[in-house]
């Protein structure tokens, strides 16, 4: 018997551009037992899936010339306090970078620096080549190290481009110190500030970089901080806290006003009410008792309780959230698939580019050629770093999944937030999603000699033994008005009919029309009343005591207070929105009318509702299907994305792309603007990346020369490298301030 697949998340040093991912995917896919292998490099993890071992997987990201790490349960804090260090190192490299660098670049153009002739000119500069090779050493170190490691590899990536560049300045610098006369006068001038510049400049960059990105996973940090430490657990009779994760199974667990609760489970002792807007966004807070379900990381706002632990540890509610976003954050959509394939070509590229540069500059440059080919070939290799096309979509990804989370909506992968931004059609199921999925009685209509009182408390005794699913609404709505149910004998439900018995003595019939016309009984003016009840979606039954009509009872499953509203901000998002139902036309009809769908597909069976979406497809529909119950599941699996909505079951929620932790249509309005809202950045992203690129290098190039006489300065090319991750990381983090729209119900 084979070993279960398993999910590994690995922190990775050392990644800096899409070759970077491109390279580890790589590696990582060729082990033996890996299923799936997908890298981050917004957040620098890899998540893979399969029965390949630990080290196996640690040593495929070292012959890809990067270091590894498992992540544990306390992955992420260690993750967090490793970035903080690296943040504070490389301002320390910066620092020391601009220290060496910024002089020479602010006196060498106002004549205050030593010419190569001068009397003690050869000399100062080998003691400012000296010292700017320590720079290369300590604040440029790590980019040397892994262009190495990536040649090892046979693979080129951002540090090669940044090694080959300031390590060409330098080189080049030194030859001119050291041996003045092998290059013409005019060529005779050293490059050591621009190599020192630029590396200021790049690990600047990548600082502000760090910093910006460790905004992005604020909603995984968010989500984390809703775990308590601890718990305050009943064990033989006494009250002791312990941490969370020795609390064990139908443990009994204590929690008292302004705690936050552990773990899941069910009241089995007082009464409370629990703020659950961190995990659904209503803001509301909802009141439990006795037999009532309790998540944990929710807050408990007033009263003291007891509650038996039903899921700890992985399989908590929080948990499993927190699991679903970490992993929707690390997939990726079409869209960034296609920016890494085009990446994983673009550093041997821009190699190429510096070639031909090279070639170009040395057979027809004018003089000094040796001078201009090292600024052109070194602002080429310089400007080119592809960091910001690495970055461009998993950041968004990263902002626009967390902000979601923050809206209580579940986005399981990159690709539904993708398709989710180019929908045309959204599909409702109507019970349980636009209306409440609870009948209630709605209308009591008492014949004459009847009052509303008796003519309920017989419907209700007599559904009172019945397993109809309406049968229960008669129950609570008698309970309600405080009714007090008489005993029935002879009871007999006829399916599809109604149900009779002897109520205190006296024959009685409740049921559909069909029934009492099958008993005999005279309906008298009744039909036209429940003709008109049905119109307004109301199912009417009715109720006969011996032998004669005594009223009718109407019952509704009523359509929730914010599913109009919803409905009009979908069409509003220019969607065609399309409502599917078992139910018979004219309810369908009345509840269609009520919400202001496009169109309605009634009589539908819960087989073939996979069947209407996929019509809608054949159309050239992009299609969204919004359900909640086990029938609904084909038609989630079918459309191009699948809402489960929350108040559904565990099967519609793994057949669907996206979960709404709240049972209101605003989360599928919301879902949709976010989506687009993402998806719409990271094209800005991948824009302003590949423009930057496209312009960037041919300017680098010299292309401008031959007709303005300008160059581009690899100090220039430099900053704008490093401005333009900075730039791409910024952008994304906009979405943090995005408002979805009114969500709240």
């Amino acid at each position: 018997m084979s070993a279960p697949a398993t999910v590994t998340r690995l922190s990775i040093s050392g990644m800096h551009c899409a070759g970077c991912v491109t390279s580890v995917e790589r590696s990582l896919k060729a082990v033996p037992g890996v299923d799936t292998a997908t890298v981050n490099l917004a957040e620098r993890t890899a998540t893979v899936t399969g029965v390949a071992g630990e080290q196996s997987l640690i040593g495929a990201i070292a012959r890809a010339g990067y270091q590894g790490v498992v992540l544990r349960a306390d992955g992420d804090a260690v993750q967090e306090a490793a970035e903080a260090a690296h943040y504070r190192a490389l301002w320390r490299k910066t620092f020391f970078a601009a220290a060496v660098g910024l002089p020479l670049f602010v006196a060498d153009p106002l004549g205050w620096l030593p010419m190569l002739p001068d009397p003690g000119g050869q000399a100062f500069w080998l003691a400012v080549g000296a010292l700017t090779f320590f720079v290369l050493v300590y604040s440029g170190g790590h980019f040397f190290v892994g262009a190495w490691k990536a040649f090892r590899a046979h693979n080129a990536n951002m540090d090669t481009l940044i090694a080959l560049g300031t390590g060409a300045a330098w080189v080049y610098s030194m030859l001119v110190v050291a041996l003045p006369t092998i290059v013409p006068s005019l060529a005779q001038h050293a490059y050591f500030e621009s190599a020192a510049i630029i590396i200021a400049l790049i690990n600047l960059g990548q600082a502000l970089e760090v910093r910006a990105r460790g905004k992005t996973s604020q909603a995984i940090r968010r989500l984390i901080g809703l775990q308590p430490r601890t718990a305050r657990v009943v064990r033989d009779g006494r009250e002791v806290d312990v941490p969370i994760e020795q609390v064990g199974l139908d443990e009994t667990v204590r929690v008292r006003p302004g705690e936050k609760i552990p773990v899941d489970g069910v009241v089995i002792d007082g009464h409370s009410s629990v703020d659950v807007s961190m995990l659904t966004g209503e803001p509301i807070p909802v009141e439990k008792q006795v037999g009532d379900e309790v998540v944990g990381g929710t807050l408990n706002k007033s009263g003291t309780f007891l509650f038996r632990a039903t899921r700890i540890g992985a399989e908590t509610a929080l948990a499993r959230i927190i699991d679903m976003v970490r992993r929707a954050q690390s997939t990726k959509p079409a869209i960034g698939r296609l920016a890494d394939t085009i990446s994983s070509v673009f550093v041997p590229t821009v190699l190429i580019i510096a070639a031909l540069t090279f070639l170009a500059w040395y057979n027809l440059g004018p003089e000094p050629r040796g001078a201009y080919v090292l600024v052109t070939v070194m602002t080429v290799l310089i400007i080119a770093c592809p960091c910001a096309l690495g970055l461009a979509t998993p950041i968004s990804i990263m902002v626009g999944v967390g902000k979601a989370a923050e809206y209580g909506i579940l986005i399981r992968n990159g690709d539904a937030l993708q398709q989710a931004g180019r929908l045309t059609a959204v599909v409702l199921d109507k019970t349980g999603t636009v209306t409440a999925g609870r009948p209630v009685v709605t209308t009591l209509v008492p014949a004459a000699g009847m009052s509303e009182i008796r003519l309920l408390q017989f419907a209700a005794s007599l559904e009172a033994g019945s397993e109809h699913p309406l049968a229960q609404a008669l129950v609570d709505a008698a309970k309600e008005r405080g009714i007090v149910l008489s005993p029935v004998s002879a009871f007999d439900a006829v399916t599809g009919r109604g149900v009779r018995g002897m109520v205190e003595g006296t024959a009685a019939l409740f049921g559909n029309a069909r029934f009492m016309n099958e008993q005999g009984v005279d309906l008298q003016d009744l039909p036209a009343r429940a003709a008109a009840l049905a119109a307004k979606a109301q199912t009417p039954m009715y109720l006969a005591v011996d032998g004669r009509a005594a009223g009718i009872v109407a019952v509704a499953d009523p359509v929730k207070p914010d599913s109009k509203a919803a409905i009009a901000r979908l069409r509003a998002l220019g969607l065609k929105v399309v409502m599917i139902t078992g139910d018979n036309r004219a309810t369908a009809d009345a509840v269609a009318r009520q919400v202001g769908v496009d169109a309605v597909y009634a009589d539908v069976l819960p087989g073939d509702k996979a069947a209407q979406v996929q019509a809608l497809q054949t159309r050239g529909e992009i299609v969204g299907m919004v359900g909640d119950g086990i029938n609904d599941a084909p038609a989630l699996a079918q459309a191009d994305v699948g809402y489960a909505i929350g108040t559904g079951t565990d099967v519609a929620i793994e057949s669907a792309d996206v979960a709404l932790m709240r049972g209101s249509l605003h989360g599928v309005a919301d879902a949709i603007a976010i989506s687009r809202a993402t998806l719409g950045n990271i094209k800005q992203n991948l824009f302003g990346a590949f423009i930057y690129n496209i312009l960037g290098i041919p300017v680098a190039a010299g292309v401008l020369y031959p007709f303005f006489g300008v160059l581009l300065n690899p100090v220039i090319a430099g900053a704008a490298m490093a401005l333009s991750s900075v730039t791409v990381v910024s952008n994304a983090n906009r979405l943090r301030f995005l408002r979805a729209g009114d969500s709240r119900a």
